[in-house]
C-alpha cells in the first residue's frame, strides 16, 4: 500500500498577491505529520508541495504517475480546494483505480458538497488526519467496510455516507516528529512581502487547538474548543533534532502559543539552558503576554511576535467575539517593545457589518499610534466553518452555492458593510501614510543599527527596500 500526498497550489482564479503569500511560506506541517505517522506504521509515502516545488499541472500529474500510489491525498483550504479537485480529475483520467482523498479545513466543512460536485473525489477525511488516514489505508488494503472508519465521508450506491467524528488525539506527544526531509524544499518565510526568515527555516507546532471563539475563524470548530499541548521535553527533543539538521529559524504556528505563559517560560528557559542555537517567531494574544514571559522569549532568541489585534473599535471587537480591548493591544505592544523583541507585526481586519468608515479610519490611525514595525490590514472574509458564515446565511444575504468553495469577502455580500472598493482604497492610503512617516523611518533606521537580525533581514530584502523607496519618492 502506497499513500502519496499533494499540497496543491492556489486556485487558478486567486489574485496574484494571494498566490505570492501561499508559495514557499512554510512546509505543509499537517501533511508531514500524517505522512511520517503512516511511514512508521509500514506504509510507503511520498509528498509533493506543488507550488513551492515549482510544479506545473502537467508536472504534478507526471509526478503522480511516477509515484504510482494506491491512495492520493490532498491537503485543502479555501484558497486551494478547487485546484485539488482539478488535479484529482486529471489524475483519475490517467489512472481510474487510484483512490483520491481530500482533507484539512476546506474538506472538513464542505464534505458532502465536494462529493456531490466532484465525482473524481472518492473520500473526505474530516478533522485530524493521522489515525483516520492509517485506518483508511488498512481498510482499503484489506477491502473492509469503510463505514467502520471514523471521521470520513464517501459514496455508496449513489448515497453519501458520513461516519461519526473521530475523537481528537489527546496525547500529541505520542505522534512522531514530522520528517521535513520528505520534502526537498528550502523555505523562507515572508511577512507583508518581506523575507523575515532568510536562514534555513521551518514551521513548528508545540500545541494543537483553540479555546477561543473568534467569529471570523474556524479553528475552534476544527479543534472542538480544545487545546492540547505537547510536553516541554517532547518539544525540546524535536528542536534539538532540527538544530542538528541545520535549521536556524522557526515559526511557532500554534493557534495559542502564549495561552499558558508558564509553559512558554519553561520552553524558553530550556532553550537557553540546553543552548539550542535557533531563532524563533511566534503569535500571541494581547491578553496573554505578561512582561516576564516576553523577556524570557527575547532571552531565548525570539526575534518577531505577531499580535492579532484585529480592530481599534470595541464595538467591532465584540462583534468578532475577540474578547480583547484596544487598551490591551496598546499594553501588549509596549511590553513587547520594552522586552526587546526585534520585530512586532500586527494584523487588523476591516469590513465588518455595521463598521463605519470612521471606524475603519480610526483603526488605520491606531496602527500608527501603536508604533509597530509591520501592520497587516485585511478585509474580513468568511467561509464555511465560521460563525459569521452562519450568521450571513441565516440573514439570507449569502448565497452558499456561489461561495462555499472559495469563501467571500463580507463587504461583497453584506449590505451593512462599507463597500470593498472603498476599504481597499483606505487600506492603500493607510499603508502609504504608515510607511512614509518621518518618525517611523528614523526609528526603523536606528533599530537596524542595534539588531543584527534586522540588519540581516534588510540585506536579504534590498530589492524590496529599493521598490518601497521608489514608491515613497513618487508619493512625496
Amino acid at each position: 500500500m502506497k499513500f502519496s500526498f499533494i499540497n496543491p497550489g492556489p486556485n487558478p482564479e486567486l489574485p496574484i498577491e494571494d498566490v505570492r503569500k501561499m508559495i514557499g511560506a512554510a512546509p505543509p506541517l499537517g501533511m508531514l505529520y500524517i505522512a511520517t505517522y503512516l511511514r512508521e506504521e509500514g506504509i510507503d509515502v511520498s509528498i509533493l508541495d506543488e507550488a513551492s516545488q515549482g510544479y506545473s499541472l502537467k508536472g504534478t500529474v507526471d509526478w503522480v504517475k511516477k509515484e504510482d500510489p494506491d491512495i492520493l491525498g490532498f491537503s485543502t483550504c479555501s484558497s486551494s480546494g478547487r485546484k485539488a479537485a482539478f488535479i484529482a480529475e486529471r489524475v483519475k483520467k490517467e489512472n481510474p483505480n487510484i483512490i483520491t482523498v481530500l482533507g484539512n479545513f476546506y474538506a472538513t466543512f464542505n464534505a458532502e458538497r465536494i462529493l456531490k460536485k466532484y465525482p473524481f473525489v472518492d473520500i473526505i477525511v474530516r478533522g485530524e488526519g493521522e489515525y483516520t488516514s492509517l485506518e483508511l489505508a488498512k481498510c482499503l488494503e484489506k477491502e473492509r467496510d469503510l463505514k467502520k472508519v471514523l471521521g470520513i465521508n464517501f459514496r455508496e450506491k449513489n448515497r453519501i455516507i458520513s461516519t461519526p467524528d473521530r475523537p481528537l488525539i489527546k496525547d500529541v506527544d505520542s505522534l512522531p516528529f514530522p520528517d521535513r526531509e520528505l520534502l526537498d524544499v528550502e523555505y523562507h518565510n515572508t511577512t507583508a512581502g518581506i523575507v523575515v526568515a532568510p536562514k534555513k527555516f521551518s514551521s513548528f507546532v508545540s500545541s494543537r487547538g483553540c479555546v477561543f471563539q473568534c467569529r471570523f475563524c474556524g479553528c475552534r470548530r476544527l479543534a472542538r474548543d480544545l487545546w492540547r499541548s505537547r510536553s516541554v521535553d517532547n518539544i525540546l527533543e524535536e528542536l534539538h533534532l532540527l538544530s542538528s539538521q541545520g535549521y536556524k529559524q522557526f515559526l511557532f504556528v500554534d493557534d495559542n502559543f502564549t495561552l499558558n505563559p508558564k509553559r512558554v517560560i519553561e520552553i524558553c528557559r530550556r532553550l537557553r539552558k540546553e543552548r539550542v542555537d535557533v531563532e524563533f517567531f511566534a503569535e500571541g494574544r494581547v491578553d496573554h503576554c505578561p512582561q516576564d514571559m516576553l523577556q524570557e522569549m527575547v532571552r531565548a532568541n525570539c526575534k518577531m511576535i505577531y499580535f492579532g489585534i484585529e480592530n481599534a473599535s470595541q464595538k467591532v471587537l465584540d462583534y468578532y467575539d475577540k474578547r480583547t480591548t484596544p487598551q490591551q493591544a496598546i499594553d501588549a505592544v509596549r511590553k513587547a517593545r520594552r522586552a526587546g523583541i526585534d520585530v512586532i507585526v500586527t494584523s487588523f481586519i476591516l469590513g465588518a457589518p455595521h463598521e463605519t468608515r470612521e471606524d475603519i479610519q480610526n483603526t488605520l490611525k491606531f496602527a500608527q499610534k501603536l508604533q509597530v514595525d509591520i501592520p497587516q490590514f485585511n478585509i474580513l472574509a468568511t467561509f464555511p466553518g465560521t460563525d459569521i458564515w452562519e450568521e450571513l446565511k441565516m440573514q439570507g444575504v449569502l448565497d452558499e452555492e456561489k461561495h462555499w468553495e472559495t469563501g467571500v469577502l463580507v463587504p461583497k455580500v453584506s449590505p451593512d458593510a462599507v463597500p470593498c472598493e472603498e476599504i481597499e482604497q483606505m487600506i492603500h492610503n493607510g499603508y502609504q501614510r504608515f510607511f512614509i512617516r518621518p518618525d517611523y523611518v528614523v526609528k526603523q533606521l536606528l533599530r537596524i543599527g542595534t539588531s543584527s537580525y534586522r540588519f540581516n533581514v534588510l540585506l536579504n530584502n534590498l530589492k524590496r527596500v529599493e521598490t518601497v523607496a521608489e514608491s515613497v519618492r513618487m508619493v512625496t
